[in-house]
């Protein structure tokens, strides 16, 4: 691995995304990616007793369906890295204690997704492991419980509020050739413009997100046109205007092949408000619809933006002003 400018990991060795696994609950899989998902439960508790508990099985689910399609077991992974929005990480913790596999918990905030492929890619490409597992997840029910209100208070959400995506996504990294590379990532700066609404998190990570392709794009002397796609995580209706105006001023032009994960995993019948956010929404869209797209030869090569909203209830509570991060990785068809 070699840095390239200030923020970019370029990957010396050939690095592969060997398999990956997804599950989603009911409203996700009412939507128009639903058949690129491999699990969908018809209801939140996802046939468990409380809702982390469902989480906690999005999450086994979607890494159960990754390894099995890899035709290996967790005893033959390295390391598994993972992270989700619940306070210390519970959903990863408790996976991982079942899984008995070398364990890293991260923490991104929506962000987590392409955080962990960027660690988890550098480690492999050092020689540190041969199989690499990596996994988040998010609920409705328990995110916005934590973050906002819980469901069952019924409380009216702005029309700026994001709805968190019920999902989880897993990917087995290797060395092993398979139909998609990874090939590059760029870690991303907290950035802070002064939003301290929990409720218009578009607007709080739109900067962010701006940054790091800005940097990305620096750092590799690359233009826009040079990816099929440049996906963003978490924006939706509000945040991606923003970032495609942010770009705009500096004199980038994303406005022909930017997608947002929020506002692709949802129809714009279905009752959203500015679309899908959480840990899950990057990954499930990515890790199903993306890469499905990369081993049909839809799509050549893309650049994931994963958008996080590092914020707590305490620091809302208190008027703190919301830090984002956004990291990403680029994914390319080996076809």
């Amino acid at each position: 691995m070699r840095l390239t400018g200030k923020q970019t990991w370029v990957f010396n060795n050939s690095l592969y995304v060997r398999s990956s696994g997804t599950a989603v609950g009911p409203k996700e899989a009412e939507g128009p990616l639903k058949d690129d998902f491999d699990t969908t439960f018809n209801e939140l508790h996802c046939g468990e007793d409380n809702w982390e508990l469902a989480e906690r099985r999005l999450l086994e689910n979607a890494i159960q369906t990754c390894l099995e399609k890899a035709r290996i077991t967790k005893e033959d992974v390295d390391l598994f890295l993972a992270g989700d929005l619940l306070n210390q990480n519970i959903t990863a913790n408790y996976v991982a204690r079942h899984l008995e596999i070398p364990f890293l918990c991260m923490f991104g905030a929506c962000s987590t997704s392409m955080e962990t492929i960027s660690v988890g890619a550098a480690l492999l490409d050092s020689g540190f492991a041969n199989y690499i597992l990596a996994g988040t997840s998010s609920h409705n029910a328990t995110a916005e419980r934590q973050y906002r209100n819980p469901t069952e208070y019924g409380g009216q959400k702005p029309n700026t509020a994001n709805s968190t995506v019920t999902g989880a996504g897993a990917v087995l990294l290797t060395q092993e050739k398979s139909e998609i590379k990874v090939t590059a990532s760029t870690i991303g700066k907290v950035t802070d413009l002064g939003i301290s609404n929990p409720n218009d998190m578009g607007s709080a990570m739109a900067p962010a997100a701006a940054s790091t392709i800005k940097q990305h794009l620096l750092d590799l002397d690359r233009s826009p046109d040079y990816y099929d796609l440049i996906v963003t995580g978490d924006l939706s209706s509000v945040g991606s205007p923003i970032l495609k105006d942010l770009l705009k001023e500096e004199g980038i032009d994303i406005f022909d092949n930017h997608r947002d994960c929020g506002l692709m995993i949802y129809r714009p019948d279905q009752k959203v408000l500015a679309g899908g956010s959480g840990c899950g929404c990057s990954a499930v869209v990515t890790f199903g619809h993306l890469f499905k797209q990369l081993k049909e030869g839809k799509l050549k090569r893309i650049f994931v933006v994963a958008t996080g909203a590092l914020l707590s209830t305490v620091m809302t509570q208190q008027n703190e002003t919301i830090p984002t991060i956004a990291h990403g990785v680029v994914f390319e068809s080996s076809r």
